[in-house]
C-alpha cells in the first residue's frame, strides 16, 4: 500500500509523510538493513501510548461526567488496550503498510496484534509531532466514537495490570512502574523480559512476546504476591457495605409501613 492509499485510509494527510513511514517501520527491518534503532516505530510508540492515555482520558471525562476515577480506569483499559488497538489498526489497513523484516513478514508479522497495537500508537505519536494535540484529540474522537459508550461492557478481568494498578493507587495512592529488563532472541521472534518497581524493591517479573504481554504477565505474578488476607478483606468490606445498604433500605420500608397509632394521649 502506497504512502497516499495508506492516509486516505486511515483518514489523515500529513504535512511530513517520512513521520507516517517512520511509524509502519518495524525493528525487524531496521535490523535487517542494519540501520540504527531511531529508525524504527519503537520511539513513536513510546510517544504514542502516552498521547493516546491523555485523550482517551478526557474523552472520559467529558463523556461519564459523574463517573469515579476507578470506573474511568475500567474503561480507559477497555479501549487502551492491546486487542482494542490491534482491532482498530486492522480496520485502518496498517498492517498492510507495514514495513517489516522478511522473517517477521513471513511468520505472519502482519497479523500479530502486538505489532498492529504498536503500529497504531505510533501513528497516534506521528500524528502529533507533525500537527498537534489539538489535530490528534479530535482524531481519536471520532475513530473512538463508536466504542465510548459501551467501553464498560468490554471484559477487562483479566487485565491484571489495571487490577494491580487499582489496588496499589488504592492503597498506596501511588501506581507501581514498570521497567524493561532485556529482549532477546532474533527479530521475528523476540522475548522481552519486564520487572515491576514499587517504592524501590522488585515485586514481581514477567516475560513475553511483547511488552506489553511482558507486562501483563508481571502483573499477573505481581496480583498473585498480594497477601489473600488483603483480598479477603476487601471483598468483606464490600459485602459488609452492600449488606448494611441493604438493612437499611428494610428498615425505612418498615417504618413507612407501621400503622399510625390512635387515641394515645
Amino acid at each position: 500500500m502506497s504512502a497516499e492509499d495508506l492516509q486516505v485510509s486511515i483518514g489523515l494527510k500529513f504535512k511530513d509523510p517520512t513521520l507516517l513511514e517512520l511509524a509502519l517501520t518495524h525493528t525487524s527491518y531496521v535490523h535487517e538493513r542494519k540501520l540504527s534503532l531511531e529508525k524504527s516505530n519503537e520511539r513513536l510508540e513510546f510517544l504514542g501510548d502516552a498521547v493516546l492515555g491523555v485523550c482517551i482520558a478526557e474523552i472520559l471525562i467529558h463523556a461519564f461526567p459523574d463517573e469515579p476515577e476507578g470506573a474511568l480506569s475500567k474503561r480507559r483499559a477497555a479501549l487502551v488496550n492491546q486487542k482494542q488497538l490491534a482491532r482498530l489498526a486492522e480496520t485502518l489497513k496498517l498492517g498492510e503498510a507495514l514495513r517489516l523484516g522478511k522473517g517477521e513478514d513471513k511468520t505472519g508479522g502482519r497479523q500479530k496484534a502486538s505489532l498492529l497495537a504498536d503500529a497504531f500508537e505510533a501513528v497516534v505519536g506521528a500524528l502529533y509531532l507533525d500537527q498537534g494535540l489539538i489535530v490528534v484529540q479530535k482524531y481519536l474522537d471520532r475513530i473512538f466514537a463508536e466504542l465510548i459508550p459501551v467501553s464498560k461492557k468490554v471484559e477487562t478481568s483479566q487485565d491484571y495490570k489495571t487490577r494491580l494498578q487499582e489496588y496499589y493507587q488504592k492503597k498506596f495512592q501511588k501506581s507501581p512502574r514498570y521497567v524493561l529488563v532485556k529482549e532477546s532472541g532474533p527479530d521475528h521472534l523476540k522475548t522481552f523480559e519486564v520487572r515491576i518497581e514499587f517504592a524501590g524493591e522488585n515485586i514481581a517479573t514477567g516475560s513475553g512476546k511483547s511488552k506489553r504481554e511482558a507486562e501483563q504477565d508481571a502483573a499477573k505474578d505481581a496480583f498473585a504476591k498480594i497477601p489473600q488476607t488483603d483480598l479477603s478483606l476487601k471483598k468483606k468490606s464490600k459485602r459488609v457495605k452492600k449488606l448494611k445498604k441493604r438493612l437499611d433500605a428494610q428498615a425505612q420500608d418498615g417504618d413507612r409501613e407501621l400503622p399510625k397509632s390512635k387515641g394515645i394521649s
